[in-house]
């Protein structure tokens, strides 16, 4: 957390030891999220409507950052990521086409609609409760502005659980989910946090959010983790068995009977080799082209999605991961956008 974020929490910590009235403190806090919730759905608002005046737009990607990374056990540098990757995919050093050759600069094809302001309002001692509810409700706003559709920029994987309830409840119906992770991030309540970044994807089929779970690039997994997965009906792939496994997952076919495809992608389900910039370094990973021919060929429709623990903190000088995260940003798009 910053200095400035310890300060603030420190500040009402005093309030509340001076019996300050908490209808009062409630009041403020209330403000705060009201006021974040509009600059979401006043930017969404503005970006529906010149996709929808353009014309042409099925379906349109936009960019949600959600700069979280206390629920992290380990580091918080994902707190950073949206900014860097956001100047990672427009950096100018490639250019601005997908590999199927989707232009980004096509605002019917990439959008954004900033930044979800989660340090700003745990500042006015917001508790993780009302915080994952303004993440849904963020996710939503932006579903709301058809043809939009979210690709969230993390943070921690934490987000996941909040970003996943949103998009359920918005379809009205639970998704397939595709998760590429060297974790499986299923323990019950990890270190005593329900929404620790190693509990996503348990709060997320607790709810009823998800058909099916797939985890793929697994390689750091727990008893906990097989009996969970196990109890949810998780079909777990493990980075031991990848070559056996490769063709099944390199032709997915997913989403049908439910309200479409949502894939998560953890940075660290790569080799460190090939994204050295995570908070929980794994060898023995995914390469990047695994990753991609794995999303290349899915078939299925693709609702939202997000890319998270990138940590800058840990990033090499040149900014590697940075770009590593803005390819998969890029090609999420090709695969969510439809003109």
């Amino acid at each position: 957390m910053s200095s400035l974020g310890r300060r603030g929490i420190h500040f009402f910590h005093k309030l509340n030891a001076a019996n300050v009235p908490t209808d009062l403190l409630e009041k403020g806090q209330s403000r705060v999220i009201d006021a974040s919730l509009t600059l979401i759905r006043e930017r969404a608002k503005l970006k529906g409507e010149l996709v929808r005046a353009l014309g042409g737009a099925v379906a349109t990607t936009s960019l949600l950052g959600v700069p979280l990374g206390h629920n992290s056990s380990f580091l918080q540098g994902p707190a950073f990521a949206p900014p860097r990757i956001r100047e990672a995919i427009w950096c100018g050093s490639t250019n601005s086409a997908t590999e199927e050759g989707k232009e980004l600069k096509d605002p019917r094809v990439l959008t954004d609609v900033g930044d979800v302001p989660v340090q700003e309002i745990r500042d006015c001692d917001v508790d993780d409760d009302r915080l994952m509810n303004v993440i849904s409700d963020s996710v939503k706003l932006v579903m709301e502005e058809a043809p939009l559709r979210p690709l969230v920029l993390g943070g921690d994987h934490s987000i996941s659980y909040p970003v996943v309830r949103a998009v359920s409840e918005k379809l009205g119906g639970p998704v397939d989910i595709l998760h590429l992770d060297a974790h499986p991030d299923i323990y019950h309540s990890f270190e005593g946090n329900k929404y620790s970044h190693a509990s996503s994807f348990a709060r997320i089929m607790e709810g009823g959010y998800a058909r099916r779970l797939l985890q793929v690039g697994l390689r750091s997994i727990t008893t906990e983790g097989r009996e969970q997965g196990k109890r949810f009906g998780v079909e777990q792939f493990e980075m031991r068995t990848f070559s056996r496994d490769r063709e099944f997952l390199e032709n997915l076919k997913l989403g049908e009977g439910v309200k479409g495809v949502y894939i998560s992608i953890d940075v660290d389900s790569l080799d460190p080799a090939f994204a050295p910039g995570v908070s929980h370094i794994e060898p023995g990973g995914l390469s990047f082209r695994d990753v991609l021919n794995i999303l290349h060929n899915l078939q299925g429709n693709v609702v939202a999605a997000d890319v998270v623990e990138f940590n800058p903190q840990r990033d090499t000088v040149d900014g590697m991961t940075a770009m590593v995260a803005a390819k998969l940003v890029r090609e999420l798009t090709a695969k969510i956008s439809k003109l």
